[in-house]
């Protein structure tokens, strides 16, 4: 089995970094002291050395291999646990300050007596381990890497990170799985979704679909559940497992299948209670449920019992499972409507095919004219969906090999004949791509395991853990954060991590990982010790060491107690999935906590927020869907806090002493669906908050006297105003232009305004300076009259989002030239202004002759247009207009008509989602435009509270 060392290897660079901050303290170190760090120093860098080195070597690690790199880590963990609870205990060197120098530094030396001697008593016992795993490796004949000059290296992998830093603005369209079309026709035919309701079977049908993991069955299913989404009164789609939580399981349906109907005390239902609602609520419905990855019948037969008894609505259950008695059970009530069906291997060629579009999709479309690999590549993948896009993702991302190269590859794969893939076949592939990675890829790929099974995992979510953990650094030029992209777009290429939502920016906005490619990063994880799981979907078992990374998550309350008897004096980074009632704070070390992830999370009271103004080094606090009101003012002790997340949460203003956090970097509040904002910190200036980037949901008023302050953070890089209310003509609102005029020019790259009655968006056209040049993501909300002239001018802007106000043709003439435009939306935010709205779109569209015309040519880079309107009104499309435009959103209660989208040449699809208060001239223009062969329909019926 291959050692882990990428994580190690990571560990060691950023413990060498605070050793050498430590050594140029003059004043921090007792007498002696000093040789002993740099003796650690040393040894460290030799260490270093030796695990890149075992990066790149042949695969030869035996046992004492790995015993001895578990021994560097520990230490190398114990160390920076030293350095980090001596340096927030030891004041500020008094070399920086010249007054009176001499008697400073004496009392100095007085005061902090006692935590150097601490410190120097723990350096001295951490010099003799380091000197005794160095004598352990030489006695027991720990051997160094092979000689690299006696043939090519193995896991050699290099390339140039500013190669990957960019990618093409995408969109994520649905996909029918890889030879299956026979199988999705017949599956369909047999759920009767292409029949009316009336016309269907009016009992409730199981369909259990059966195979080999990785064999595509949660893909045939979602695609099946996709394509019948629009059919149903409500539906839900959750993975169940291998260690579930039933409990979680019925919240997940419930607030599926309620979305419009929140309820806060979901989480404290007992098992009956939630039983019953869920039956209640679906007995008059026809619903469509996706029941993914069940491991027992007993499992299944405990989610049947939650249903309702003699349904007579047409509904249909999708189950899959990787077992046949399972499947079986699951069908086995009424044999003549429930149905079985078990996914095949593919063939060879359809291998290919799949191979194919899969090495394309990671070029991103570009064909290569590098050497194509040999057949053997996907043929060793035995018809393995899983198996072979992984080698696709390999060979994606490595252009360089030979045909010989690849097929010694393969024969040292699988040495012996095998007429099938096995269990242990699919972790030889997963073996090899993940040796294939560089260092800071497999620490970044063993960091998924921080996320349950089956998540929707949020890019930036995990691309900001990443910095805040220090595993990410900047490299050639690159800042942390374009660093950290760079190494996220390298684990999709690779197809470790696959896009499941894109942003309106063509980003990817949240991602999945396949369940076998999690389980097996998990056990890595959990051989080097380098995230702990507790509750998750597999049964890992308990580490008997040190935990440094802790992640708790949701699968019974069996696990409750699970953190009772463990050792928490060394983690590092918590992230909760569940309750805050299981865990307590005081089990952890304030002078060491760095990454603190309670997102979603129930239970959080005032003396967890108390708790946590003492962690004195976190750099990530994420308290985003939480149910907190209130910050402490004791906040600002968090002098390291980088990232500060308040999103969707009751916190309406920060504490007065927000703005003395020095380093923080994001700060995220309010919530952008019902437009709630964080009111804006009253002390903002340059020196306490010089290196704030993100400003994101905050309300600004008359009373905002940050407002004054704004102009100096000139390193702001996206401003988000969820709520501006300001009177006309007001000192605020004077001050608010002027900001924005200066910050524009200084490098603001995205600009969000939600104006509620200030007319300040109209006064955006006055600006006397240059045009905001750097901005590539603008938004306008409120009553927008007209566009400001000098939007022609920004030549980087690939995001644009306008109020509704201004849908008339001279808008699109005018925004038709901007070069790089990808997204183009129409939109309302404010409900309560549904009538006015409605009046000036009839306006605007009387002054066209009733009809919306896109102009022809122009928009060359536009791939998504969005109207979020009560009323769209009639468009029209010229056979040459948009020619990269692939897909159109709609959402509405009142609809004209679209016309010409047949005409689009690169439209693949056109999404509308109805609301229930629809009139029947609304309901028969959708269902006429669903008979348009090309592009396709998908209408989706939402049903409003």
């Amino acid at each position: 089995m291959e050692l882990v060392v990428g994580a190690s290897n990571t560990t060691m660079r950023s413990l060498l970094g605070k050793l050498g901050g430590l050594l140029a303290q003059e004043y921090a170190l007792m007498s002696g002291v000093r040789g002993d760090v740099q003796y650690i120093n040393d040894e460290l860098a030799s260490m270093q050395a030796f695990l890149r080195d075992l990066n790149t070597a042949p695969d030869r690690h035996d046992n004492r291999l790995k015993d001895w790199m578990k021994q560097i880590r520990d230490m190398g963990y114990d160390i920076e646990d030293c350095i980090d609870d001596f340096t927030h205990r030891i004041p500020r060197d008094p070399s920086s300050d010249f007054k009176c120098l001499f008697i400073r530094t004496r009392f100095y030396e007085l005061w902090t007596w006692w935590p150097r001697r601490g410190i120097a008593s723990k350096i001295a016992e951490l010099k003799v381990r380091a000197q005794q795993i160095g004598k352990r490796r030489r006695r027991y004949g720990v051997d160094n890497p092979v000689n690299f000059n006696n043939g090519p290296l193995v896991r050699a992998v290099t390339y140039e990170i500013a190669e990957h830093q960019l990618t093409g603005h995408q969109l994520i369209g649905t996909k029918e799985p890889v030879g299956v079309t026979a199988d999705m026709k017949k599956l369909e035919d047999w759920l009767d979704l292409d029949k009316p309701v009336e016309m269907c079977d009016k009992e409730r049908i199981v369909l259990s679909i059966v195979g080999f993991g990785g064999v595509g069955k949660t893909t045939i299913a979602m695609a099946l559940y996709q394509n019948a989404r629009d059919k149903f009164d409500c539906r839900a789609s959750v993975t169940v497992s291998q260690n579930y939580d039933q409990d979680a399981v019925l919240r997940m349906i419930l607030k599926q299948v309620k979305p419009h109907e929140s309820d806060p005390n979901i989480e404290g239902r007992s098992h009956g209670e939630l039983m019953e609602e869920l039956k209640t609520y679906l007995a008059e419905k026809r619903y469509l449920l996706l029941i993914d990855d069940i491991w027992s019948a007993q499992i299944w037969e405990n989610i049947r019992k939650c249903l309702p008894h003699n349904d007579k609505k047409a509904s249909r259950v999708i189950v899959t499972t990787r077992f046949q008695a399972v499947g079986s059970a699951a069908c086995s009530r009424r044999e003549e409507n429930n149905f079985l069906h078990s996914v095949d291997f593919l063939s060879d060629e359809e291998s290919k095919k799949l191979f194919d579009l899969s090495v394309s999709e990671s070029n991103n479309n570009i064909g290569s004219e590098k050497e194509l690999p040999p057949e053997e590549v996907w043929k060793i993948c035995r018809g393995l969906p899983l198996a072979v896009v992984t080698m696709a993702g390999i060979v994606a991302s490595n252009p360089r090999k030979s045909s010989k190269e690849w097929k010694e590859a393969c024969n040292s794969l699988f040495p012996e004949l095998m007429p099938s893939l096995t269990l242990d076949g699919v972790t030889r592939i997963l073996d090899y791509c993940y040796n294939d990675l560089p260092a800071d890829l497999r620490t970044c790929s063993l960091y998924l395991s921080i996320f349950p099974k089956g998540s929707k995992i949020s890019r930036k979510r995990f691309t900001r853990r990443l910095i805040a953990e220090g595993f990410v650094s900047e490299k050639q030029g690159l800042s942390d954060e374009e660093v950290a992209e760079t190494y996220f777009n390298q684990l999709i290429k690779r197809k470790i991590i696959r896009p499941v939502e894109h942003s309106s920016n063509g980003k990817i906005k949240s991602f999945q990982v396949h369940d076998m490619v999690l389980e097996y990063i998990v056990s890595k994880s959990s051989e080097e010790n380098f995230i702990t799981v507790v509750g998750g979907h597999w049964l890992v078992p308990m580490p008997t060491n040190k935990i440094r990374r802790l992640s708790v998550q949701s699968s019974g309350s069996e696990h409750g107690n699970s953190t009772k008897h463990m050792n928490l004096s060394q983690v590092r980074s918590l992230t909760m999935f569940r309750s805050l009632d299981q865990l307590h704070f005081h089990s952890f070390n304030n002078g060491i906590l760095q990454v603190l992830d309670l997102e979603g999370c129930k239970g959080l009271k005032e003396k967890h927020l108390k708790d946590m103004c003492r962690m004195l080094v976190l750099k990530y606090l994420s308290l985003r869907q939480t149910d907190i009101s209130k910050i402490p003012s004791k906040i600002a002790k968090l002098e390291y806090l980088e990232t500060l997340d308040l999103r969707e949460t009751n916190v309406s203003e920060p504490p007065k002493s927000a703005g003395q956090l020095k380093r923080i970097i994001n700060i995220f509040g309010g919530n952008k669906s019902s437009r709630k904002g964080l009111k804006l910190p009253q002390e903002i200036n340059k020196e306490t908050m010089k290196a704030l980037r993100v400003l994101s949901g905050i309300e600004i008023d008359d009373k905002s006297t940050g407002v004054a302050g704004l102009h100096q953070l000139t390193g702001l890089r996206k401003l988000a105003i969820y709520k501006l209310r300001l009177l006309k003509g007001s000192e605020t609102l004077t001050q608010l232009g002027s900001a924005i005029e200066y910050l524009g020019s200084c490098g603001l790259q995205t600009l969000v305004l939600n104006d509620e009655g200030s007319d300040f968006i109209n006064l955006l056209d006055t600006m006397s300076g240059a045009p905001p040049r750097y901005l590539s993501a603008l938004e306008l909300s409120g009553n927008l009259k007209d566009l400001p002239q000098w939007i022609t001018k920004l030549s980087n802007l690939n995001k644009l989002a306008l109020s509704v106000t201004v849908l008339r043709t001279d808008t699109f003439v005018l925004l038709r030239d901007l070069p790089l435009l990808f997204s183009l939306t129409f939109s309302l935010s404010a409900a309560k202004q549904d009538e006015a709205i409605k009046d000036i779109i009839e306006d605007n569209k009387s002054k066209s002759g009733g009809v919306i015309y896109v102009p022809g040519e122009g928009f060359k880079s536009l791939k998504l247009l969005r109207f979020f309107a009560p009323l769209v009104p009639k468009l029209s499309f010229p056979e040459d207009a948009m020619s990269a435009l692939e897909r159109i959103e709609m959402r509405f209660e009142a609809f004209e008509g679209l016309f010409g989208v047949d005409t689009l040449k690169s439209l693949k699809e056109v999404h509308l989602r109805v609301n229930s208060t629809a009139d029947d001239i609304t309901n028969f223009i959708v269902d006429d435009l669903k008979t348009t062969k090309t592009p396709k329909i998908i209408v989706d019926h939402v049903i409003t509270s």
